[in-house]
């Protein structure tokens, strides 16, 4: 999990992917950023996974299945190659804001040339709405935006993305992962996750 720009839900990614994927597997997340944000996170023993600093990351790796990096925040190039080299997948967080999908398109540019494997993932995006007479959910006008900008830049994109609850902001507070965080939407927005997250199976 990488970005270039603060803000954009990387940890917060991090965080619910590997618990999704934990269902699967057992699963480690490493978290490699300076601001240890998911070993803050994790400090309560509320997780149902390990979270662990880089440094000592060995012991836990030999019993996981899948391993989530929580990387450092906004990535040097270099960072970014290294980064780019030792995964399956590299997951691109950013919201549908003009200033992220710049930052992001420019991060794109570079892992193209590293031929990496990439995907970016669509965070904080307004909740779909039904139109009255229509049975379907129709995703905001944003979001919609966003991908018709990344499509036209030939970007990889999860078609499943996240909405923007505030349930998301909260369960950090309790050591949780959202979906036990007592709010209506709670389980709305674990949902989101749990998609992304059997997308990532089928892909790497």
């Amino acid at each position: 999990m990488a970005a270039l720009k603060g803000g954009v839900g990387k940890t917060t990614s991090a965080i619910h992917l590997a618990a999704c994927l934990h269902q699967d597997a057992p699963t480690v997340l490493i978290d490699s950023d300076k601001n240890e944000s998911a070993l803050t996170w994790a400090r309560q023993n509320q997780l149902p996974f390990p979270v662990c600093p880089l440094e000592g990351a060995t012991k836990y790796i030999r019993k996981a299945t899948h391993v989530v990096i929580d990387t450092q925040a906004r990535p040097s190039p270099h960072d970014l190659e290294s980064i780019a080299q030792g995964c399956d997948l590299l997951i691109l967080p950013t919201t549908p804001k003009a200033l992220d999908l710049d930052a992001l398109i420019r991060t794109a540019d570079l892992l193209e040339d590293l031929k990496a494997k990439y995907k970016v993932l669509l965070t904080m995006v307004p909740p779909r709405r039904r139109r009255p007479g229509r049975q379907v959910t129709e995703m905001s006008l944003k979001e919609r935006k966003a991908r018709e900008l990344l499509l036209q830049a030939e970007i990889p994109v999860f078609e499943s993305s996240i909405t923007l609850y505030t349930a998301f902001e909260r369960a950090p507070l309790m050591g949780v992962t959202v979906e036990r965080y007592p709010d209506e939407y709670a389980q709305a927005a674990w949902d989101c996750y749990c998609a992304v997250s059997q997308e990532v199976l089928h892909n790497v």
